[in-house]
Protein backbone atom coordinates (compact mmCIF):
# COMPACT_ATOMS: atom_id res chain seq x y z
CA UNK A 1 0.00 0.00 0.00
CA UNK A 2 1.02 3.52 -0.83
CA UNK A 3 -0.01 6.69 0.51
CA UNK A 4 1.06 9.80 -1.10
CA UNK A 5 0.30 13.70 -1.03
CA UNK A 6 -0.26 16.31 -3.72
CA UNK A 7 1.56 19.09 -1.07
CA UNK A 8 3.20 17.00 1.35
CA UNK A 9 6.67 15.51 -0.18
CA UNK A 10 8.21 12.73 2.02
CA UNK A 11 10.85 13.77 4.83
CA UNK A 12 10.03 17.80 3.76
CA UNK A 13 8.94 20.74 5.61
CA UNK A 14 4.74 20.87 5.69
CA UNK A 15 3.04 24.06 4.49
CA UNK A 16 2.48 26.62 7.15
CA UNK A 17 -1.38 26.36 5.62
CA UNK A 18 -1.52 22.46 7.58
CA UNK A 19 -0.34 23.46 10.89
CA UNK A 20 -1.95 24.59 13.86
CA UNK A 21 0.57 27.68 14.34
CA UNK A 22 2.59 29.46 12.51
CA UNK A 23 4.95 33.24 13.58
CA UNK A 24 1.98 34.89 13.48
CA UNK A 25 0.20 32.82 16.06
CA UNK A 26 -2.74 30.14 15.20
CA UNK A 27 -2.68 29.04 11.74
CA UNK A 28 -5.25 27.69 8.87
CA UNK A 29 -4.95 24.17 9.88
CA UNK A 30 -6.45 22.64 7.15
CA UNK A 31 -6.00 18.92 7.15
CA UNK A 32 -3.57 17.87 4.44
CA UNK A 33 -4.36 15.99 1.26
CA UNK A 34 -3.79 12.30 1.59
CA UNK A 35 -4.17 9.58 -1.17
CA UNK A 36 -3.47 5.75 -1.10
CA UNK A 37 -3.23 3.22 -3.64
CA UNK A 38 -2.25 -0.99 -3.75
CA UNK A 39 -4.77 -1.40 -1.45
CA UNK A 40 -4.75 -5.35 0.02
CA UNK A 41 -7.50 -7.67 -1.10
CA UNK A 42 -10.04 -7.98 1.95
CA UNK A 43 -9.72 -4.53 3.56
CA UNK A 44 -12.33 -3.80 5.17
CA UNK A 45 -11.36 -0.16 6.45
CA UNK A 46 -9.05 2.07 7.30
CA UNK A 47 -7.60 3.88 10.15
CA UNK A 48 -5.07 7.03 9.96
CA UNK A 49 -3.41 8.32 12.28
CA UNK A 50 -0.97 11.60 12.48
CA UNK A 51 1.91 11.69 15.36
CA UNK A 52 4.74 13.68 16.65
CA UNK A 53 7.12 11.71 18.15
CA UNK A 54 9.12 14.49 19.33
CA UNK A 55 7.53 16.66 21.60
CA UNK A 56 9.32 17.90 24.95
CA UNK A 57 8.87 16.23 28.06
CA UNK A 58 9.70 19.14 30.46
CA UNK A 59 7.11 21.75 30.37
CA UNK A 60 8.59 24.39 32.23
CA UNK A 61 10.83 24.89 28.94
CA UNK A 62 8.12 25.02 26.49
CA UNK A 63 7.42 28.64 25.14
CA UNK A 64 10.26 30.50 27.05
CA UNK A 65 11.87 34.04 25.10
CA UNK A 66 14.88 33.04 28.33
CA UNK A 67 15.97 29.46 27.20
CA UNK A 68 15.70 26.68 24.62
CA UNK A 69 14.71 23.24 24.56
CA UNK A 70 17.55 21.37 23.99
CA UNK A 71 17.59 19.11 21.32
CA UNK A 72 18.33 15.61 23.22
CA UNK A 73 15.85 16.23 25.98
CA UNK A 74 13.67 12.86 25.66
CA UNK A 75 10.67 13.54 23.83
CA UNK A 76 7.34 11.75 23.62
CA UNK A 77 4.22 11.06 21.29
CA UNK A 78 1.71 13.50 20.42
CA UNK A 79 -1.35 13.02 18.38
CA UNK A 80 -2.47 15.48 15.84
CA UNK A 81 -5.24 13.08 14.17
CA UNK A 82 -6.88 9.76 14.90
CA UNK A 83 -9.35 8.69 12.57
CA UNK A 84 -11.15 5.00 12.39
CA UNK A 85 -13.56 3.57 10.23
CA UNK A 86 -12.76 5.16 7.15
CA UNK A 87 -15.00 3.25 4.58
CA UNK A 88 -13.40 0.50 2.27
CA UNK A 89 -13.97 2.18 -0.86
CA UNK A 90 -12.04 5.67 -0.01
CA UNK A 91 -8.72 6.16 -1.62
CA UNK A 92 -8.59 9.97 -0.89
CA UNK A 93 -8.95 12.65 1.92
CA UNK A 94 -9.03 15.79 0.28
CA UNK A 95 -7.43 19.20 1.15
CA UNK A 96 -9.06 21.12 4.58
CA UNK A 97 -12.08 18.73 4.15
CA UNK A 98 -11.74 17.26 7.87
CA UNK A 99 -10.56 20.45 9.18
CA UNK A 100 -10.23 24.22 7.72
CA UNK A 101 -9.21 26.39 11.20
CA UNK A 102 -8.05 26.03 14.37
CA UNK A 103 -10.81 26.10 16.77
CA UNK A 104 -10.76 26.97 20.31
CA UNK A 105 -11.70 24.25 23.08
CA UNK A 106 -11.65 21.76 19.55
CA UNK A 107 -14.21 21.04 16.82
CA UNK A 108 -17.40 19.28 18.51
CA UNK A 109 -18.11 17.93 15.26
CA UNK A 110 -15.29 17.65 12.93
CA UNK A 111 -16.10 16.79 9.68
CA UNK A 112 -14.51 13.27 7.98
CA UNK A 113 -15.30 10.71 5.47
CA UNK A 114 -19.30 9.84 5.77
CA UNK A 115 -19.46 6.69 8.31
CA UNK A 116 -15.82 7.41 9.56
CA UNK A 117 -15.14 8.53 13.25
CA UNK A 118 -12.69 11.30 14.64
CA UNK A 119 -10.99 10.58 17.81
CA UNK A 120 -9.28 13.12 20.86
CA UNK A 121 -5.94 14.35 19.34
CA UNK A 122 -3.27 15.42 22.09
CA UNK A 123 -4.03 19.16 22.27
CA UNK A 124 -6.81 17.87 24.86
CA UNK A 125 -4.50 17.27 26.86
CA UNK A 126 -1.70 20.02 26.51
CA UNK A 127 -5.00 23.23 26.72
CA UNK A 128 -6.49 20.67 29.87
CA UNK A 129 -5.22 23.72 32.28
CA UNK A 130 -6.04 26.84 30.03
CA UNK A 131 -9.67 27.79 31.08
CA UNK A 132 -9.89 29.42 27.41
CA UNK A 133 -8.88 26.46 25.63
CA UNK A 134 -9.87 23.58 27.49
CA UNK A 135 -11.99 20.95 25.92
CA UNK A 136 -12.20 17.71 23.96
CA UNK A 137 -9.74 17.95 20.56
CA UNK A 138 -11.64 15.48 17.96
CA UNK A 139 -10.41 15.00 14.67
CA UNK A 140 -7.23 16.73 12.52
CA UNK A 141 -5.44 19.91 14.71
CA UNK A 142 -1.74 20.65 12.66
CA UNK A 143 1.52 21.27 14.00
CA UNK A 144 2.54 23.88 16.67
CA UNK A 145 5.62 23.25 18.10
CA UNK A 146 7.61 25.48 20.42
CA UNK A 147 9.16 28.30 18.78
CA UNK A 148 12.28 27.86 21.17
CA UNK A 149 12.75 24.03 20.40
CA UNK A 150 16.33 23.20 19.47
CA UNK A 151 14.62 20.02 17.49
CA UNK A 152 12.46 20.12 14.25
CA UNK A 153 9.51 17.92 14.84
CA UNK A 154 8.48 15.06 12.65
CA UNK A 155 4.90 14.22 11.55
CA UNK A 156 3.83 10.84 10.98
CA UNK A 157 0.63 10.11 8.89
CA UNK A 158 -0.05 6.52 8.73
CA UNK A 159 -2.45 4.95 7.42
CA UNK A 160 -3.60 1.24 8.16
CA UNK A 161 -5.75 -1.28 6.05
CA UNK A 162 -8.10 -3.43 8.42
CA UNK A 163 -9.79 -6.84 7.89
CA UNK A 164 -12.61 -5.62 9.79
CA UNK A 165 -15.71 -2.41 8.96
CA UNK A 166 -15.00 -0.81 12.75
CA UNK A 167 -13.16 -1.08 15.09
CA UNK A 168 -14.35 -1.59 18.96
CA UNK A 169 -13.20 1.63 20.21
CA UNK A 170 -14.91 4.00 23.26
CA UNK A 171 -16.36 7.26 23.13
CA UNK A 172 -14.22 9.32 22.97
CA UNK A 173 -11.21 7.23 21.47
CA UNK A 174 -7.82 8.40 21.20
CA UNK A 175 -4.45 7.23 19.20
CA UNK A 176 -3.88 4.43 21.40
CA UNK A 177 -7.35 2.90 21.59
CA UNK A 178 -6.91 2.32 17.96
CA UNK A 179 -3.37 0.95 18.07
CA UNK A 180 -4.96 -1.93 20.81
CA UNK A 181 -8.15 -2.11 18.88
CA UNK A 182 -6.75 -2.58 15.04
CA UNK A 183 -4.41 -5.11 16.84
CA UNK A 184 -4.46 -8.94 14.76
CA UNK A 185 -6.68 -6.96 12.24
CA UNK A 186 -3.65 -5.06 9.99
CA UNK A 187 -3.34 -6.11 6.61
CA UNK A 188 -1.13 -3.37 5.49
CA UNK A 189 0.36 0.27 6.02
CA UNK A 190 1.49 2.95 4.48
CA UNK A 191 3.43 6.05 5.86
CA UNK A 192 4.31 9.69 4.98
CA UNK A 193 5.78 11.99 7.05
CA UNK A 194 6.79 15.81 6.98
CA UNK A 195 9.12 18.24 9.16
CA UNK A 196 7.86 21.53 10.83
CA UNK A 197 9.45 24.20 12.84
CA UNK A 198 8.91 27.57 14.07
CA UNK A 199 12.44 27.99 15.40
CA UNK A 200 14.13 30.56 13.26
CA UNK A 201 17.34 29.51 13.56
CA UNK A 202 16.03 25.67 12.08
CA UNK A 203 13.61 27.06 9.29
Amino acid sequence: MKLTSTHLRNGEPIDSRFAAGDANGFAANRNPPLAWSEVPEGTRSFALLCIDPDVPTVPETVGRADCSVPADQPRADFTHWAMADIPADLRDIAEGSCSDGFVAKGKPQPAGPAGARQGLNDFTGWFAGNPDMAGQYLGYDGPYPPFNDERVHRYFFRLFALDVATLDLPTPFTAADVHKAMHGHVLAEAALHGTYTLNPALA
